[in-house]
């Protein structure tokens, strides 16, 4: 942590690697904390203290008393879905009002954003991108184009705003109905429509509840906490090889989830960043569609998914699962310029006998790799998709029940030996490992071992 920085912290995989708990971890080193991108499509889940909380649109650090939280310009907010989020918080007893900030440039997911989300997802057919359907591409589409609406429309002549955004919407999708094909796809888009009266109550109502929050320049709010010499960590969403630019197109969202993301989302020069926080898995996984190649489809994928929980926060969808990929990791430690990794779910392989690790990809027929020789490599390729065949290192499980653990003296030396092999491999320190749900759950490493 360095004065007159911010530090981020962001995911490395496909997301869901636990970034909710770790930023509620790290919170009380810090006096901020900054949310840069991403949507409700997002959940951060947290266990402390016996409850369960997951976080789509609020920063983690909410649960800290005393710290200011911020939803950044790069955030894409749907008021009906934070009035919810909102609310249930304050009902348990966690004050918001006085400590959440949002950026008066962050967009507004509209209603007819979602019906959106559904018809350009049912236009693909078997091509689908598997989205959660909360209208984020679509948000982050009105954005890019220029005709998106902000949380700072909402301060003056929103009426009029709205009204305009909403029937230039409606007007597309007559114009994807008027194109044909599933009936049933069609029937569904038209009722969808003809509710909308019902879902804008509830949506309108949330705008007017964003209303009694601070609604700020945020980027210059964020660089005078930074004069002032207040410490900053910025909070991702989604994981890095879902970033729009450098993950797994189209098999992605639609921002920007790596470091640079931080800039662009809050305001900040990129000399200002200092500590870069990627957090992995023990293993991986991936919800929705793309390609994945350390998937497992046998009962190791299954048991790895029922130890691990594997299910989506928001959506409950379940996860898909494998063997953690090196040749991934390496390119994600690379792109964003991460200088400190934090593994999560360590306990979810604490029975296996034996676990394996991908360190190379093995080419096979890839036409888009201009080869059609079988060749090896380590570096992470344009097309993951056709003609990936992972290589694997397999080491010495640990068989060990390490959730109770306070430190890492108490670690066997099988795991030991793993986050060596790990260290060894992605060439970046092991700071921080987590061996539970809960916070506590939490092994901050005093130095690497050896």
């Amino acid at each position: 942590m360095n004065k007159g920085k911010v530090d981020v912290l962001l995911g490395l995989q496909w997301g869901d690697e636990g970034k909710g708990k770790v930023v509620d971890v790290l919170t009380p080193r810090y006096d901020v904390v900054a949310r840069f991108q991403g949507g409700p499509n997002a959940g951060h889940t947290l266990e402390f203290n016996g409850e369960k909380y997951v976080l789509r649109s609020i920063p983690s650090g909410i649960f800290q008393g005393g710290k200011v939280n911020i939803i950044g310009n790069g955030v894409v907010l749907a008021p009906d879905l934070f009035m919810d989020e909102a609310k249930a918080l304050e009902q348990s007893g966690h004050p918001l009002r006085e400590r959440l900030h949002i950026s008066k440039k962050a967009h507004l997911i509209m209603p007819t954003h979602r019906v959106l989300d559904a018809a350009y997802e049912a236009q693909k057919g078997k091509n689908k991108v598997g989205t959660t359907g909360k209208g984020i591409g679509p948000t982050y589409t009105d954005k890019v184009s220029r005709t998106g609406l902000r949380v700072g429309d909402i301060l003056e002549n929103f009426p009029e705003k709205y009204a305009a955004a909403k029937a230039r919407h409606i007007n597309i999708l007559r114009s994807i109905m008027a194109m044909g094909g599933d009936d049933s796809q069609i029937s569904n888009l038209k009722s969808q429509i003809s509710n909308l009266d019902e879902v804008e109550k509830k949506w309108l109502e949330g705008v007017e509840y964003l209303r009694q929050f601070p609604i700020v320049d945020s980027e210059h709010e964020i660089n005078g906490f930074l004069r002032e010499g207040k410490t900053i960590l910025c909070e991702g969403a989604q994981g890095t090889m879902l970033d729009v630019d450098f993950g797994s197109y189209p098999f992605v969202t639609s921002s920007n989830t790596i470091c640079a993301g931080a800039c662009t989302g809050l305001g900040i020069g990129p000399n200002k960043i200092g500590e870069v926080y990627g957090i992995m898995k023990a293993y991986c996984t991936r919800v929705g569609a793309g390609p994945f190649p350390t998937e497992l489809f046998d009962e190791t994928g299954k048991k790895i998914r029922d130890l691990g929980h594997e299910y989506g926060a928001v959506t409950g969808r379940e996860r898909r699962c494998g063997w953690i990929d090196l040749v991934a990791l390496r390119y994600s430690i690379m792109v964003n310029g991460v200088t400190q990794l934090i593994m999560m779910k360590s306990d979810v392989l604490d029975s296996f006998e034996t676990i394996k690790a991908c360190t190379a990809y093995r080419i096979v027929g890839n036409a888009s790799q201009r080869c059609n020789q079988e060749y090896i490599t380590r570096d992470f390729p344009y097309d993951i998709e056709h003609g990936i065949e992972p290589v694997y290192e397999e080491l010495p499980g640990w068989q060990t029940d390490m959730t109770s653990f306070t430190s890492e003296d108490q670690f066997p030396q099988q795991f030991r030996d793993y986050i060596t092999f790990l260290e060894k491999e992605l060439e970046t320190p092991i700071t921080i490992i987590s061996i539970g749900p809960d916070r506590e759950q939490t092994i901050i490493r005093t130095c690497p071992l050896s």
